[in-house]
C-alpha cells in the first residue's frame, strides 16, 4: 500500500516522508531523495542517525569534508554544525532517525539497566554493514502500520544496543562543549525569548559586553555559525514546533519572525529540507 504521507515537491524530483510516532515521543523518522537539495551550516537540537541507501551524501562536519556513500550509517550529535549536499549526479537517498537527547538518555539507560552518562556518536560517517542493514530494517518495520509496538519497541532497543555498543562515547572525557561560553551563552538564552524581533546586532553585543566586530567573530567561533544563521535556524524550528500543532503556515510565519509565508517555505525548506506544507501534511496524516 502505498504511504499518502511521500510527497514529491513540484520543484524537482525529490520526495521526503516524515512521520512520528505517538507511542515513542522524542523520535522522528524521515525518508528522503535528494538531488538539487544543499543544506546551509546548521545543527540539531538533537541527535540525528541513519543509512544512506543509493547514491551518496557529502558534508562537513568537526572540521572534516567527509562522504557518506550507499550502506553506510551517518551520524551527527547535537549542536554540531554541518552541510549536506550531493556527492553524486543521481543524488542520494536515506533513512534517518532524530531523536532527543532525552530520548537517547532513557535508551541507553534501558539498555545498561542503571543510569548512564548520555553517549555520543564518534564519527559522521560509520562502515558498519551488518548496523547499516538492521537500521534500514528497523526504519522499514517502524514506519509499517501493521508492525505490533512490541515489535517496533524490541527492534529499536536492538538497533541502539548495537549503535551505543560500537560506535559511542562519554562526552564527559572531552571537556565542556564551546558553545556554554558565558557570553554566547547568555546571546542564545536571549535569542531564544525574542527569536521573532527584528533584532541588531549593537543588541546582541551589548548582552554579550562586546563590541559588534568582537562579537561577531566571537559567536561564530564558539557556535559554528554567525548570529543571523543561528537566529534563521532558531525560527525554523520553532515553526517546526508550531506546525507540529497544528497552526495554519501563515500564522506560524507570524509568529516566528518571518516576513512572510514565503520567506518560511524558502527557508524551512532549505534548513530542514521539506516544506512547512510537507511537515504539516505528515503531522496530519501520523
Amino acid at each position: 500500500m502505498m504511504d499518502k504521507r511521500l510527497k514529491p515537491s513540484h520543484q524537482t524530483s525529490e520526495q521526503v516522508r516524515i512521520y512520528s510516532l505517538p507511542e515513542m515521543p522524542g523520535l522522528q523518522l524521515m525518508q528522503a531523495s535528494y538531488r538539487n537539495q544543499t543544506f546551509p551550516r546548521h545543527s540539531h537540537e538533537g541527535f540525528g542517525v541513519g543509512v544512506i541507501e543509493q547514491g551518496a551524501l557529502g558534508f562537513y562536519y568537526r572540521g572534516e569534508h567527509l562522504i557518506a556513500p550507499a550502506g553506510h550509517v551517518n551520524t551527527v550529535n547535537p549542536d554540531e554544525v554541518h552541510t549536506g549536499q550531493a556527492a553524486t549526479a543521481e543524488g542520494w537517498t536515506y533513512r534517518m532517525f532524530y531523536f532527543s537527547a532525552e530520548f537517547l538518555q532513557q535508551v541507553a539507560e534501558d539498555i545498561a539497566d542503571q543510569p548512564t552518562a548520555l553517549p555520543f556518536f564518534t564519527a559522521g560517517v560509520i562502515e558498519d554493514p551488518s548496523l547499516a542493514t538492521l537500521i534500514r530494517h528497523v526504519h522499514g518495520q517502524l514506519s509499517d502500520d501493521q508492525t505490533a509496538r512490541l515489535e517496533k519497541e524490541t527492534l529499536l532497543l536492538q538497533m541502539f544496543s548495537q549503535l551505543i555498543g560500537r560506535h559511542t562515547y562519554n562526552p564527559q572525557l572531552s571537556g565542556k562543549p564551546i558553545t556554554e561560553h558565558a557570553a554566547v551563552r547568555r546571546v542564545i538564552d536571549y535569542l531564544d525569548n525574542h527569536f521573532d524581533e527584528d533584532l541588531s546586532i549593537d543588541t546582541l553585543a551589548g548582552i554579550a559586553c562586546l563590541s559588534p566586530y568582537h562579537f561577531i567573530r566571537t559567536f561564530s567561533n564558539q557556535s559554528g555559525l554567525t548570529p543571523h544563521a543561528w537566529l534563521m535556524q532558531l525560527r525554523a524550528r520553532k515553526a517546526k514546533e508550531l506546525l507540529g500543532r497544528g497552526l495554519p503556515i501563515a500564522d506560524v510565519a507570524v509568529q516566528t519572525g518571518f516576513s512572510d509565508q514565503s520567506h518560511l517555505n524558502r527557508s524551512f525548506k532549505r534548513l530542514l529540507g521539506f516544506t512547512p506544507g510537507q511537515y504539516r501534511n505528515s503531522v496530519q496524516d501520523a
